[in-house]
């Protein structure tokens, strides 16, 4: 472990994050209590109860919570919170379960970490298949998949590769990842940071531990990023998706037919990435860089490189039907995410968009939606700020208030040629769960039709 314990932590909020940290903190040997305001689901409610947590549902119990000599707070909810304030106020120590994490990391485990406004998942993934086929002990997980406190109730690892949202980095006093990634850094979740400096500072958390000896990778051609690397004590490792004119010292690039990687020590050559587009060039040469200072060998690295299969909800195809293509993006929330998934459309596009708005500004779809986008189907509980952004850009807008509703409608405005393409560009709590169940219900009624 990287730090001494407490004897006593509550845990606020009773979600994946919420439930991995207290069931660590369980497995640790010191006492926790878990608060969660809503109800918790009977799965969670389950472990808890299996595993003698005692928990309050439905309120938050601040005199229970001063009785904590810290809080472990889960990533949704956010610093303005009553409670959160409360307890700040009270000087009560507020950790996210990331930190909490690391404080109960072996300390001799390699950890990467990978942030960003897009491509975090798929680089995660990818950088953990890479390590999976090199044969390393590693384990994945944090905003993907499995909390982060999951990950330490098994045997240890060698290596702990971790999706972090700007939310998990906002309580890290000492989070120190050996390789942090930074994918890049576009407006997105302004309707809690209220400006991209704000958000920005919050992603570049992720470094503010790092030494001269740990290595920070981020996309070189990304204007927000460069303004912060000043600050930034580890080794730096930019990244290029377009060949540069002056090659990097060390960090990737494409040189043209191929991709090169370089460290301090070592360069290689990759002759074929598995996904296409410029985005995931990004992502394929981030995981492969990454891979690469853990120090997995190069031939492992290129066959991973060339073999690996996109995300379920990140460019899914799912089906032709009666000639049109439907594709499955339910994972771009925000305006970045989609202007990706429209940049690499080749024929006439129906797009499925709407949701929660975190504070989009839709004009920089724009230019792609008049060149490529036939009909938009806005789909959500309130769609006016979709309808006044994109009315007169398009032939067809068409408002839905249900996936069934919004697939059907999309069906019947594509013709034969065309693909229909779900990118909502938006958070999907007004209609669904998340956006894995967004996209399959999106899934579901595609093969209904």
């Amino acid at each position: 472990m990287r730090a001494v314990l407490p004897h006593r932590i509550a845990v606020l909020g009773g979600g994946e994050s919420g439930i991995g940290a207290a069931l660590l903190a369980a497995h640790r040997g010191v006492d926790v209590f878990l608060s969660e305001g809503k109800n918790l689901g009977p799965g969670y409610r389950a472990e808890l109860e299996a595993a003698g947590i005692p928990f309050e549902e439905g309120q938050h119990s601040l005199d229970q919570l001063l009785t904590a000599e810290a809080v472990v707070k889960s990533p949704g909810i956010p610093p303005s919170h009553p409670i959160v304030a409360a307890l700040r106020q009270a000087g009560v120590p507020i950790w996210s379960d990331i930190e909490w994490f690391y404080m109960n990391c072996p300390a001799s485990a390699k950890i990467a970490a990978i942030t960003g406004s897009n491509g975090k998942t798929t680089t995660t993934s990818w950088l953990g298949h890479i390590l999976r086929q090199a044969g390393a002990n590693v384990q994945v997980g944090g905003n993907i998949g499995v909390g982060a406190g999951r990950l330490l109730l098994a045997p240890d690892a060698d290596v702990y590769v971790l999706e972090v949202s700007s939310y998990q980095l906002e309580d890290c006093p000492s989070f120190r990842p050996d390789v942090a990634v930074l994918t890049n850094i576009t407006p997105d979740h302004l309707d809690r940071y209220g400006s991209l400096e704000a958000y920005a500072e919050t992603k570049f958390a992720i470094a503010q531990h790092q030494r001269s000896e740990d290595a920070f990778v981020f996309y070189g051609e990304d204007p927000v990023s460069q303004r912060y690397l000043e600050r930034v004590a580890a080794n730096l490792y930019p990244i290029y998706t377009s060949e540069p004119a002056t090659l990097p010292a060390q960090g990737a690039a494409p040189i043209p037919p191929n991709y090169l990687i370089r460290t301090a020590d070592s360069e290689m050559t990759i002759d074929e990435l598995a996904l296409q587009g410029k985005h995931n060039t990004f992502n394929a040469l981030a995981a492969g860089l990454s891979a690469r200072l853990l120090q997995v060998r190069d031939e492992a690295i290129r066959e991973s490189l060339a073999h690996f299969e996109g995300l379920e909800h990140r460019m899914e195809s799912v089906a032709h039907v009666g000639g049109i293509h439907f594709i499955n993006d339910s994972k771009a929330t925000n305006v970045n995410s989609t202007y990706y998934a429209l940049e690499s459309m080749t024929t006439p596009t129906v797009l499925i968009l709407g949701g929660v708005d975190k504070g989009n500004d839709y004009s920089e779809l724009f230019r792609l939606v008049e060149k490529k986008v036939k009909a938009i189907v806005a789909m959500g509980t309130d769609n006016h700020k979709i309808v006044e952004a994109f009315e007169g850009r398009v032939s067809l807008l068409a408002e839905t208030a249900s996936m069934e509703h919004a697939v059907r409608t999309a069906y019947q405005l594509a013709s034969k040629g065309d693909t229909v393409l779900l990118s909502p560009c938006c958070a999907s709590f007004d209609l669904f769960q998340n956006y894995e169940d967004r996209g399959r219900q999106f899934k579901t009624c595609v093969r209904a039709l």
